[in-house]
This record gives C-alpha cells, structure tokens and sequence, in this order.
C-alpha cells in the first residue's frame, strides 16, 4: 500500500479513476473509496472490506450542487439540514437518480450522500471528477480506522493507496437521517445530533435499530443498520448502572486474565491498571473521538473480553452507545436490574 500525503492528490484521483480503491481521510473516519458511478469499481470495495452485498454505501461529493444528478428529489427539509450542516458529519437518505449503480445502493432505491468537511476529502472528489463510494476503510465488523496506522492494520496487501490526512477529528461515522418516507428518519446517530436536527426541521423519527437488533430478514436502509459492527477482536460487554456498581462488579470481572474496563476518566483511579478510558463522563465528543482506538488499543494490550460502561444516551451520547451496542452485539449487563 502506497502511503500519499497532500502532495499527491492527483495521484490519488488518477488511481480512482482508473478504477482502483484509494483509502481517504474525512472529519469522521477513514473511508474506502472508489468512483461511485462506476459499478465494476463498487464491488471492489465489498470484496476489499468482506462487506455483505445488502449493506448499501455512501455517496461523497465536494459540492452541494453534484447532488443534483444523484437524486430525484430534494425534499426543502433535507435542504434546511444541508445548508446548515453541510460540509460536515451528516448523511440525507433521498430517492435516487438513474445514474446511480445498484452497486452502491444495495438495489434500494434510495441513495445516502454526504459532504465531507475534510479539506483533502473534498479536493480527492474534485480531482476525480465523480462521486465517491466511502464506507470506512476497515475489515467489515472491524473498529473503524481513525489514522493511518488503523488503515494498514486492516487494508495493507487490498487496496492500492491511502492518502495521510491526520487523525479524524469526530471518530464516529456520519449522522445518517432518510428523507424517503413521510417523515423524517434518523437511522444512524452522528456528530450531528437528533436533537440538532429536530431543532431546525421538527420532529423526527429514530429508528429503532439505533438502540435494539435489526431482524436477520430485513433489508437494510442505510449502513450500520443491520450486521454487528466496530469490534474489536475481543468480546465487548456493555454494563450499565451507576459509578459504585460499575466499579464494584468491574473489580471482580477484572480479576482474571485477559478481562479489561473500558470507561470514564473518573472511574480509572478505582479500577486501576487494567482499565482504559474513552473519555470524561461529560464529554460525549471525547468518547467519540477515542472509542475505536481504545478497542484497538486493547486488542494490542491482550484484551480477551471488555466491559465497556454505558454512556448516556443524549446529544452525540447516542452515537457512542449506537457504536458500542453493536460491537457488544447487543450483549448489555444492566447493573441496576439486579437485586
């Protein structure tokens, strides 16, 4: 894997157009991209990523106004919300143009689009000349990567480049909200928060495969949707209750090998040497940032299984319980349930 700084960007977007995969940095992390209207192009991303063929990807551009070719329609809410959070961390679902690959969508008829705020993102896409298909550039399942060092972890040996763009500054995919049925549906929480959202368009729905698993037999909607996701190579448990009970349960699960804490600042001084945190209990934005190198981190330190504590689900809190629900599987310990 060739290693490209700001410098070559063309480069990059020559490799893209030529129809080869092209690792690139954005806001929120790292993503495995290719020309979107090119479906040959697509599918190498399924194979790079081992992603199923039902999960469908999101669309890149670097202007709002290469919009207009991928959709057929441009609901005057989903504008609201572009104008506002465009570029940045926030992904409309919209029915799609005819130009649109199968490929991309999953066979959906709908297309999910973002503009990323990332500065080489944006001059990648405009080099290139087309639309970008970015999932995040790990192994399906995988933590998402976040810097460099995570991408060739995952992707050295399956993708041609990746261009070096720092670390991402928010950690956690995009706010994912769907435009395609009557009312507003946020089917993956982000930066961008509900409570943002409903603020500028009103009420809003959230789905409910934010919080609980998606049925096996459902297609899904948008990416993250269905399938376990973000873990890392040890089992991941999520405990909830207050700090005494956390600690207090944390300190006997820890007492064997290859067992770890994942937690708040706060609760380091009590837990000691095998427990690692991912930010202030307040800092929701924090725990974002640091929440997928934290499994990396603690897969590197022999970490067998992790008892990860709940945050609050608030603000971008949701985002951070959405990414840990999943790479727990849905495995939840609720402290304050038991007698």
């Amino acid at each position: 894997m060739i290693v490209l700084d700001e410098n070559s960007l063309d480069c990059a977007a020559e490799l893209i157009k030529s129809g080869e995969l092209v690792v690139i940095p954005t806001e929120t992390v790292y993503g495995l991209a290719s020309n979107a209207l090119d479906g040959k192009a697509v599918s190498k991303i399924f194979t790079a990523k081992g992603r199923p063929q039902d999960n469908p990807l999101i669309v890149h551009i670097a202007d709002i106004n290469e919009a207009d070719n991928l959709v057929s329609s441009f609901p005057e809410k989903a504008g609201i919300l572009t104008e506002k959070f465009w570029p940045g961390p926030l992904t409309i679902i919209l029915p799609k143009s005819d130009i649109v690959p199968g490929e991309v969508t999953a066979g959906l008829d709908t297309i999910a689009i973002r503009m990323p705020s990332h500065p080489l993102a944006r001059k990648i896409i405009s080099l290139s000349g087309v639309p970008l298909a970015a999932p995040s550039a790990n192994r399906s399942g995988s933590p998402s990567p976040t810097s460099v060092c995570h991408v060739i972890d995952d992707m050295d040996g399956r993708v041609k480049a990746v261009v070096d763009g720092g670390n991402c500054t928010v950690g956690v995919e995009s706010t994912v909200i769907s435009f395609a049925q009557e009312k507003p549906r946020l089917f993956r929480p982000g930066a961008v928060t509900a409570e943002e959202i409903e603020d500028l368009i009103g009420d809003i729905e959230i789905d409910k495969a934010v919080y609980t698993k998606l049925d096996e037999t459902i297609k899904p909607s948008s990416p993250g949707m269905k399938y376990k996701h973000y873990s890392p190579h040890a089992d991941v448990i999520m405990v909830g209750g207050d700090q005494e009970e956390y600690i207090d349960f944390v300190k006997v699960q820890c007492s064997r090998e290859g067992a770890y804490a994942l937690c708040y600042d706060e609760d380091v001084p009590f837990l000691g040497a095998k427990a690692l945190s991912y930010g202030k209990k307040d800092d929701f934005s924090e725990q974002a940032r640091k929440l997928f190198s934290c499994f990396r981190k603690l897969d590197s330190m022999g970490a067998e299984i992790i008892f990860a504590r709940v945050p609050e689900r608030t603000g971008m809190g949701l985002a951070v319980y959405n990414r840990l629900i999943r790479a727990a599987g849905f495995n939840f310990i609720d402290l304050s349930k038991r007698q």
